[in-house]
């Protein structure tokens, strides 16, 4: 369809497949067969997870004990998913590569939990939380796991609050709520602006209660570089165990289970530059890929619309200013470009661009994070942006100027409701904001910009948490999500939470039921082939010995992956980035130089297996938005754009789950498609106007 084409023209109905009529992507892949979720539940939405929990088959104690899972990640899902199988009474293996659970990267979540339990009496339920999460994910998730995830959020609140997670409470002492982008109801449940943090105390100190216990075993400073399986009578393999490498002695090692579950979080780092925390990676799920399970929807990448600016080419991440900061702050850019240098306080209000406000008047600073975001750039790009002009190196070598902010201004809300309530709220968001800029918000606005920041791409899994292959789970950010194209504010918790205290429980006990297994010892082929491609790896790593740093590798690889596969891309772009990364790869496997040894503390090794599935990793993505010729949640094509530069959809076409199989070294990607079909939901404009 041609831009400025209605954004549902061509609509089917939401009950039949759709039709890809373009393909951009001919020639970089395969198509698959088409992929059913096998365990898809039917019936009114409202009874589908209830009845699942109850015709899910029940292991009887005594059973648990004779069965192991290793679990990999000790973030939200990770964590509390270890917690709750350690207390019903499974062997539980706990891998994290920081040196304690608690440096998860949950910890760095600030603004809040998501749950309906409509304690404002704003007309919130399960079913607004069900609906405005497919909305804000742009029609693009599984309507049956979305519910299941507004039904549970409830649930997670009570948990916590058992926990001593000190959420805010009002003054009769009820916990209060704020609001969060992408909706008009007050249904995010906070603690301050810590409330990753808190969340993840909670499930670590139950975790670590099962670790007392004996249930639970943990090892840190371990980092997943291999996944085990092994054939089965199916004559399909079943996952049975890890390789982890020791990252303080170098030493590699074999654990083996009857399941494995991944929660190793997101891959943002793909891009270099983002809110991430450093060691933030893609190892363990591609690991698993390149054994079989499917990558889904790699290319959707969110990108958070409040992030303090880049500074200049030294920087090695970003940071994080919480989205509940868009409650009371105005986002605003000057009218006037040649005000954009002037001291923010010297702009009077009638040379101000309220610019959310004036596009979008029922949201206004509330609209989701990918409107917030793009919106943002267009300000930007008018030559309106503010802050200091940065020189930043595109990936031919040019050297361009930016300056790339917009200002969120506290200024309105400390003169309505008085700077101590200003502090109460947001008060150590903005000291680490004078901390890094040096600049005091309370008495200049903030100066922001979006950056990547979550995926809800990841392992495909169907609505029981299971890989394609047997044996392999996979929770929270890990797999492709409840939250289609783009995620709303204050989910990506409320997710993690859910997966791991109430959803992967009940459902992997279907699996389990049918143990114990007949087990298998580390002198098993598949066990010995697993840790023999290990070493070999690493020594292929220790022996390229070139001349070129990881760590500039990986920049030119977010360079690459930010201009052409970031807030938006085009035909021409993805097409460039594909062939550029394909031969930086090769520069990497020729001419990367690792210092250090292999039997020790070594960094540099760590990333350099990080790095070099990073760019794998960029490679599908590209292709995938390549394939996706849409605009959808935080996925923008510039060939798919109504005429005032919204994002046009095309359902017709492209609804459905692009889930992708490794076609080994040398062989494209094989596409297997997952239709999306609505029942309790109908797809509609995503207006926020």
């Amino acid at each position: 369809m041609a831009a400025g084409t209605h954004y549902l023209s061509g609509l089917t109905p939401t009950n039949e497949a759709p039709v890809q009529k373009s393909d951009d992507a001919a020639g970089y892949y395969v198509l698959g067969d088409k992929l059913v979720d096998p365990k898809a539940p039917t019936g009114p939405i409202a009874e589908r997870w209830t009845t699942r929990k109850f015709e899910n088959r029940l292991v009887n104690p005594a059973n648990r004990r004779k069965l192991s899972i290793i679990i990999v990640g000790t973030g939200l899902a990770g964590g509390a998913a270890a917690a709750t199988l350690g207390e019903a009474g499974y062997n539980v293996k706990s891998f994290c590569y920081q040196d304690s659970p608690r440096r998860a990267h949950s910890i760095a979540a600030q603004g809040g939990i998501n749950a309906a339990k409509n304690y404002k009496g704003d007309g919130d339920s399960a079913y607004r939380l069900f609906y405005d999460t497919v909305k804000g994910g742009d029609y693009r998730a599984r309507e049956s796991n979305v519910y299941r995830l507004a039904e549970e959020s409830v649930n997670i609140i009570d948990q916590c609050v058992a926990q001593g997670v000190p959420f805010a409470r009002e003054y009769g002492g009820l916990l209060d709520n704020r609001s969060f982008g992408g909706v008009q109801v007050s249904r995010t449940f906070y603690a301050r602006g810590q409330t990753g943090q808190q969340l993840l105390i909670g499930a670590y100190q139950a975790m670590e209660r099962q670790v007392a216990a004996g249930t639970v075993e943990q090892f840190t400073r371990h980092e997943m570089l291999e996944l085990i399986t092994v054939p089965n009578e199916k004559g399909s393999v079943t996952a049975r165990g890890i390789i982890a490498r020791d990252m303080v002695t170098g030493e590699i090692e074999t654990h083996l289970a009857d399941v494995v579950v991944l929660a190793t979080g997101g891959y943002g780092n793909v891009f270099y530059l983002s809110t991430n925390a450093m060691g933030s990676n893609v190892t363990a799920t591609w690991r698993a890929h390149r054994k079989g399970a499917y990558m889904a929807n790699p290319c959707y990448t969110q990108i958070h619309p409040t992030c303090i600016p880049v500074t200049g080419a030294h920087q090695s991440k970003l940071t994080l200013m919480s989205e509940s900061l868009r409650n009371d702050g105005r986002i605003w850019v000057p009218k006037n470009a040649e005000d954009c240098a002037k001291d923010p306080r010297e702009i009077p209000e009638e040379d101000r661009d309220y610019f959310l406000e004036r596009i979008y008047p029922s949201f206004g600073n509330l609209v989701p994070r990918d409107i917030a975001s793009r919106a943002a750039k267009y300000m930007c790009d008018e030559g309106r942006g503010v802050g200091p002009e940065v020189d930043e190196t595109q990936p031919d070598g040019t050297v361009k100027k930016f300056r790339r902010g917009v200002y969120l201004d506290l200024g309105a809300a400390i003169e309505r409701l008085g700077k101590a309530a200003i502090e109460e709220k947001y008060d150590n968001l903005l000291d680490m904001y004078e901390r890094i800029t040096g600049e005091n918000p309370y008495e200049l606005p903030m100066r922001i910009y979006p950056a990547v920041h979550y995926v809800m791409g990841g392992l495909w899994v169907d609505y029981e948490l299971s890989t394609n292959i047997e044996g392999l789970y996979c929770t929270g950010e890990a797999n492709f999500s409840d939250h289609g194209a783009n995620r709303l504010g204050a989910s990506a918790l409320m997710q993690g939470l859910a997966d791991g205290y109430f959803v992967l429980p009940n459902t992997i006990r279907e699996y389990l039921a049918d143990g114990p297994f007949e087990p298998i010892s580390e002198d098993h082929p598949a066990v010995v082939e697993a840790k023999q491609s290990v070493q070999e790896r690493i020594d292929k790593f220790m022996s390229i010995n070139g001349s070129r740093s990881v760590e500039s590798i990986h920049k030119e690889l977010g360079l690459i992956m930010w201009e052409y596969c970031g807030m938006e891309r085009t035909e021409e772009g993805l097409k460039k980035a594909i062939g550029l990364i394909r031969e930086l790869k090769k520069e990497f496997w020729t001419n990367v130089k690792v210092l250090g040894s292999a039997d020790s503390l070594n960094q540099d090794l760590e990333k350099a297996g990080r790095v070099a599935d990073f760019i794998e990793l960029g490679e599908l993505m590209c292709i995938d938005a390549l394939n996706r010729r849409e605009s959808c949640g935080g996925h923008f094509r510039g060939e798919s754009q109504t005429e005032d530069g919204e994002a046009m959809r095309h359902d017709d076409e492209f609804a459905y789950v692009a889930a992708w199989e490794f076609g080994g070294e040398d062989g494209a990607p094989i596409l297997h498609k997952e239709d999306l079909i609505y029942t309790a939901i109908e797809m509609k404009q995503r207006s926020y106007k």
